[in-house]
């Protein structure tokens, strides 16, 4: 069995490897992602007090820290039983905001744009943030540089560091906005939202007018029909920050509603032994494999996810991105993998307004920015979506606040069976018999999982006991022949 590897993927968050079997007509039998990084935060967060783990767990990444502290710190909140006050709810949302802005630039100009604006089998030389800047022009990529600044600086200005954030408090935030600095976000909220609609009209020109790229966007080979998941508010519209957790099956029908607390009474694990990578499902539909459709728990957890979940956007231009979007590719849910590509812009597009829109908040400088805890600690649980999905923290304490359990379900495991799913299908459809395998087709399959912005370094948890290395060989009839591990002697 001829085996080709794509080692290391590309433009991601972490490291991983794509395995790619064929069969002995040359087509594809298998393809399996693989990834080789084992980080354990749950293990050694155990002994550890509570409070500290807003500060310890977004550690995890250098990316996303803001989603893992809020998110930690939210869980803190329920975990002390203190709610917080409503300025440090909208202050929290406030950096939340702009850390989307910074997040979603990040993945569509330097992470994912080359592929549609220099195409997705230019020249590996050319395929990357300095090609596109020669492409689209100087100015465009002063633009992207300037806006992921500024939002910086607001992250920073906020949370006290640019990166790594430690305002996050249980029942609050550690401290307030001065009417100077919130006059100067509220500029900076205004030009992020000029440059959430540039995108937008980049990616239009790009891609959408362009025939070959949306003809490969609403192909099958990009097309899974699974269950979708997001945070939505009280009206069903998008939310980053809080809400309740809604599912919607292939159809678009809802599935379920919870709260952050009850997630375990909808969601299960699964490990398997050749990942690092948990793989999250819905529990009463179950486990069917790797395999999508109605009858299956594989489920996603995208920007595409979110916006297929909500019933609209909360604010009015991204309202009316998110109709265009349903009724170019012809309604709700839209199943195509690459179209994620353009609901994480019209994500920007809401962050940045919803930033504008806080920052106008008459009480968002009000000193009135902590309730103290005065409850002993038990269990909590925390939940906001991260860019790359869903984001569960879930603790466990002793009487002294000390933590017995951590469970994470970050982004990317939520979506990890879906990334297994994309990873074969386009394997399948675009190796054939006879056909050349160049690194520009194999940039192609990269594609299927690219939309996912996964993050290994975040998602890699599962530690069964021992460490679950283990190589399992086939024959060209798909049967186990012989498995090996670290432990053989």
């Amino acid at each position: 069995m001829k085996k080709i590897m794509i080692d290391p993927i590309t433009r991601l968050e972490g490291h991983g490897k794509i395995a790619i079997f064929l069969n002995d007509m040359g087509d594809v039998a298998n393809a399996y992602l693989q990834i080789p990084e084992l980080r354990g935060f749950e293990k050694f967060c155990e002994g550890r007090p509570a409070e500290d783990m807003p500060q310890i767990l977004q550690r995890i990444c250098g990316v996303c820290p803001e989603a893992h502290h809020l998110a930690s710190t939210k869980a803190l909140d329920d975990l002390f039983q203190v709610e917080p006050t409503v300025t440090a709810k909208k202050v929290r949302e406030l950096l939340y905001s702009a850390f989307f802005v910074t997040d979603h630039t990040t993945h569509f100009y330097i992470l994912a744009g080359p592929d549609f604006i220099m195409g997705p089998e230019s020249p590996v030389a050319e395929r990357n943030i300095f090609g596109v800047i020669r492409k689209v022009g100087v100015e465009l990529g002063k633009r992207v540089i300037q806006t992921r600044q500024q939002n910086y600086w607001v992250i920073e200005t906020i949370g006290g560091r640019g990166i790594h954030p430690v305002f996050g408090l249980p029942g609050g935030i550690s401290k307030g906005i001065s009417e100077e600095n919130r006059a100067k976000i509220e500029e900076i909220a205004k030009n992020s939202v000029d440059f959430a609609r540039l995108s937008l009209k980049i990616f239009d020109d790009m891609v959408i007018k362009n025939k070959e790229y949306l003809d490969m966007m609403l192909s099958d080979t990009f097309t899974h029909r699974t269950y979708y998941m997001g945070l939505v508010d009280d009206q069903n519209k998008l939310n980053f920050y809080d809400g309740r957790i809604r599912v919607v099956d292939p159809q678009g029908k809802e599935f379920a509603k919870y709260a952050p607390r009850e997630y375990l009474e909808h969601l299960a694990e699964r490990v398997e032994p050749w990942s690092y990578l948990k793989f999250p499902y819905l529990k009463k539909v179950g486990w069917r494999g790797f395999t999508d459709g109605k009858s299956s728990g594989v489920y996603q957890a995208t920007p595409l996810s979110r916006l297929n979940v909500a019933d609209g956007m909360a604010t009015p231009l991204a309202q009316e991105e998110y109709e265009k979007m349903y009724e170019t590719l012809g309604g709700k849910p839209v199943h195509h993998t690459l179209a994620t590509h353009w609901a994480r812009v019209i994500e920007m597009l809401y962050a940045a307004e919803r930033m504008l829109e806080l920052s106008r908040d008459p009480g968002i400088t009000n000193l009135d920015i902590r309730n103290i805890p005065a409850s002993t600690p038990k269990e909590g649980v925390g939940v906001v979506e991260a860019p790359r999905g869903t984001l569960t923290h879930h603790y466990v304490t002793d009487e002294k606040g000390l933590i017995r359990k951590c469970n994470l379900i970050v982004g990317t495991t939520n979506n990890h069976a879906a990334i297994c799913l994309a990873i074969k299908k386009a394997a399948q459809d675009l190796i054939k018999q006879g056909r050349e395998i160049t690194e520009g087709l194999l940039n192609r399959i990269e594609l299927s999982w690219r939309a996912y912005d996964p993050c290994m370094g975040c998602a890699t948890h599962a530690l069964p006991g021992q460490l679950p290395l283990e190589v399992k060989i086939y024959d060209s009839d798909g049967h186990v022949v012989r498995t090996l591990n670290q432990f053989d002697s």
